[in-house]
């Protein structure tokens, strides 16, 4: 099985992740991307897509990019910072690793909400991953 379709394939035993609507579109040599359609279910009171659900594409997107290059990994933790509101039609979520040792990675990701094709970034992200011990 090639890496993207194995990366989508763990995606899709997430419930949460199914739930939402998340694609892994991009996976390998340190860097992950996944992105998800902004439908009504998923916006706040304005409008937005929910805070959320653009941290929940963060820290899943920081978390794949940590995994190719230390296996399982889970997110340790994690800080963003919301730059302007997500409006658009779809999110898309890119992560890259920037450090890694035996037991942890250092991820960031930036969030970009896609409105007419045209790309804003919404959100940063950093967190730190952590390869799991064993697996669960």
């Amino acid at each position: 099985m090639d890496p993207l379709e194995e990366a989508q394939k763990v995606l899709a035993a997430q419930p949460f992740s199914v739930l939402l609507g998340a694609e892994v579109t991009e996976w390998g040599e340190g860097r992950a991307t996944l992105e998800l359609a902004i439908r009504d279910e998923l916006k706040q009171q304005y409008g937005f897509a929910h805070g959320g659900v653009v941290s929940y594409l963060a820290d899943n997107a920081l978390t794949y990019a940590a995994g190719t290059v230390m296996g399982h990994v889970l997110t340790v933790e994690m800080k963003i910072n919301y730059m302007r509101p997500a409006v658009g039609e779809r999110l898309i979520a890119r992560a890259e690793v920037l450090s890694s040792g035996r037991t942890q990675a250092v991820s960031q990701c930036r969030v970009y909400a896609v409105k007419e094709g045209v790309e804003k970034l919404c959100a940063a992200a950093q967190g730190t991953i952590a390869r799991m011990a064993r697996e669960v």
